[in-house]
């Protein structure tokens, strides 16, 4: 009995599916490199603003001591001011003058550490709006990490499943990512402040 060759089967359909979905593991590693490459941009801005942030809050701390050792002086002063003014009205002719001349000095001192009191307390509102103002980039770059690493995520788990579904789906948080990134980088006024809060 002669046994026949089996002839050649064509492709089945596994096959030709893994010929159309060729695209998908290039397609996430161009991806995953390009959201890498923007996250490490990101970042050292992110890096940059959280110093100007530790600062800007080391500034505030140092403005409002200051502002209440003023404080403290401009009491210190007006306390001593009454005092002198209540001593010269029972005071000898003789040292009237005396009184008068202290009660100049110790009035022109809480005059001046009002004013001063009142620079530094500029100085330390200023250095909060600042802190604010820097905080709000931060949020920004905090929520970009946060969307890119969902996105990459999404991507191992697409190219490991070979769905390209969830290739479409994670180029939404990828491009959210990407959109709030960009708006730290150029100072944007984006700011989803419900999500925000919700990851704070």
């Amino acid at each position: 009995m002669e046994i026949q060759a089996l002839e050649s089967v064509p492709p089945s359909g596994p096959a030709e599916g893994a010929k159309k979905l060729a695209w998908l593991n290039p397609a996430v590693a161009i991806t995953v490199a390009l959201l890498a490459t923007f996250m490490g941009i990101c970042k050292v801005k992110d890096d940059n603003i959280v110093q100007a942030m530790q600062q800007a809050q080391a500034d505030k701390l140092d403005h409002w001591q200051f502002y209440q050792a003023r404080n403290i002086r401009e009491e210190i002063a007006k306390s001593t001011l009454v005092q002198l003014r209540l001593q010269a009205l029972t005071a000898p002719a003789n040292v009237q003058r005396a009184y008068e001349e202290q009660i100049l000095v110790y009035g022109a001192l809480a005059r001046e550490q009002a004013e001063k009191k009142n620079e530094i307390k500029a100085q330390a509102e200023k250095d909060q709006a600042t802190y604010d103002a820097l905080n709000f980039r931060d949020d920004q770059f905090d929520l970009s990490d946060a969307l890119i690493a969902i996105a990459i995520s999404l991507l191992a788990v697409a190219s490991l499943t070979q769905l390209p579904w969830l290739y479409i789906l994670a180029l939404l948080p990828s491009g959210f990512g990407v959109i709030m990134g960009t708006a730290g980088l150029a100072g944007w006024a984006i700011h989803p402040d419900t999500l925000i809060k919700l990851l704070s």
